[in-house]
């Protein structure tokens, strides 16, 4: 039975990008956005390697390009690179803003995260018994009254229409809107495979999805 010296961890395959294209993808220092459509420039030279997969590739490539320092390197440069490290198309605008939308979102995230929890105080019952204050269930009575007021907020959000794109619009290389969670992200359309979709988003990130999740753009 032959052996093979393929990757598996998805730092490997990273280290891998890094010495197979030294000029293109950084470790820290001198991150550059990667041109656009990067991934089908790779498969073709891995092609027939033992080593790594294109799905390896791919995930290589989303863990890669939603890194801070990465979305911080498309906010600060104006050009792309390709993989000899030469300069390649200009980071449009609409690129800068979703980076730094991104890059927004995940230190807020990261934030909370660090935010040590208030504890519960399982006195406060007692406290309202001997000061006098009444039972803590009047208040939660006004709490319930008070909760129902967001609600209409929540509706207002989703008042926007899109349109779902047509089954003979799903086509390699279309630009399309992709729903990741609650927004709608541009893209453009890499791989199609029966029903699942590869796209790959302005900042460069490579995403698997659906057919129901393009929209329009």
């Amino acid at each position: 039975m032959e052996t093979t010296n393929k990757l598996k961890d998805i730092n490997e395959v990273l280290e891998f990008l890094y010495s197979e294209f030294p000029q293109c993808f950084k470790q820290k220092d001198g991150i550059k956005p990667l041109k656009v459509g990067i991934f089908k420039d790779i498969a073709e030279k891995i092609e027939g390697s033992e080593k790594v997969s294109k799905t390896q590739v791919r995930q290589a490539l989303r863990k890669y390009t939603s890194s801070w320092r990465y979305l911080e390197a498309v906010t600060k440069n104006e050009f792309r690179v390709n993989l000899e490290g030469a300069q390649a198309e200009k980071v449009e605008q609409e690129h800068v803003e979703h980076a730094q939308k991104a890059l927004e979102e995940s230190r807020a995230k990261m934030a909370k995260r660090k935010k040590p929890q208030r504890p519960r105080n399982d006195g406060d019952t007692k406290s309202y018994k001997s000061k006098g204050q009444g039972h803590p269930r009047h208040a939660n009575k006004k709490a319930k009254v008070n909760n129902k007021k967001p609600a209409p907020q929540q509706q207002r959000r989703s008042s926007g229409k899109v349109e779902p794109l047509p089954a003979n619009e799903v086509k390699v290389n279309n630009k399309v809107k992709v729903k990741l969670g609650q927004a709608l992200v541009n893209a453009t359309i890499t791989e199609v495979n029966k029903d699942e979709v590869h796209v790959e988003l302005v900042t460069g990130m490579q995403v698997k999805t659906k057919a129901d999740s393009l929209f329009i753009l």
